[in-house]
């Protein structure tokens, strides 16, 4: 279920304690504007004022902000973190992407290299992935049990809790795109030379498992959405609207902060 607001948190918020049907809610959707050059004076303006606020957080040096970025391949994280991200100063901001555990992270307890990579006070820290493929990707892999999952369900909301009680804002965005949209991306990464390298054989396997890994999310996105770290659902389709979603929010979680 999704809540309502004039905001694009508000507009797009998992609403916590509620069911989600992803299926139900629109990839495609563009907020009314018509197309990219709709909302270029807009979406520049986000990116600058969320250069102004990433400094306010740099120099106040009390709070952060951990941007958690999910969602299938070819969903839009890398291309968030090179349209939106590449707004603010890279000085105050760190991407770390996570993928396979390697053999040292494996002995830990699966959070342990996720806690390693969260931000300082006065950091925006961006996850390419997260400590959500622990119960997303594992469980569909059957790496990891149903039970083990909703042990970890908990164990990621006391986790969050404790970074906001800590001073770090988290905000999780599942970048929400069609099986259709996927397979039309796929084709372009295929075709284009310097972006073929992208395309992996776990790629593939991981589209023949579409709905298990929609029923993951649904049943992720439920349980750890709440209200100090909600789950963001953006609408990814149309990239240019991603974008401005993305910039949007980030702007109204920073100014929600009160920098002083």
């Amino acid at each position: 279920m999704m809540a309502n607001g004039s905001s694009m948190r508000g507009r797009f918020l998992a609403e916590p304690g509620k069911k989600i049907d992803l299926a139900r809610i629109a990839t495609d959707d563009t907020g009314g504007f018509s197309g990219k050059a709709d909302v270029a004076e807009r979406f520049e303006r986000s990116r600058t004022r969320m250069r102004d606020l990433q400094v306010r957080l740099f120099a106040e040096r009390k709070r952060a902000v951990l941007v958690c970025l999910q969602g299938m391949d070819s969903a839009g994280k890398d291309g968030v973190i090179n349209h939106v991200f590449s707004a603010v100063n890279l000085m105050g901001c760190e991407v770390t992407s996570f993928k396979t555990p390697s053999d040292l992270e494996r002995a830990h307890d699966f959070l342990w290299r996720h806690h390693r990579a969260t931000p300082a006070r006065g950091m925006i820290g961006v996850h390419n992935r997260s400590h959500y493929e622990a119960v997303v990707i594992e469980r569909v892999e059957k790496i990891v049990d149903h039970d083990t999952c909703k042990a970890r369900y908990q164990s990621i909301v006391d986790f969050e809790c404790m970074l906001g009680q800590e001073g770090t804002t988290v905000i999780k965005i599942f970048l929400h795109i069609s099986k259709e949209e996927q397979a039309e991306r796929f084709k372009a990464r295929l075709a284009d030379p310097l972006k073929r390298w992208k395309m992996t054989p776990a790629d593939t396997a991981q589209r023949a498992l579409w709905d298990e890994n929609m029923a993951a999310y649904e049943e992720a996105i439920a349980k750890t959405s709440t209200k100090l770290a909600p789950w963001v659902i953006v609408p990814s389709d149309r990239k240019w609207y991603r974008d401005l979603v993305v910039s949007e929010l980030m702007v109204e979680t920073l100014e929600g902060l009160k920098l002083a």
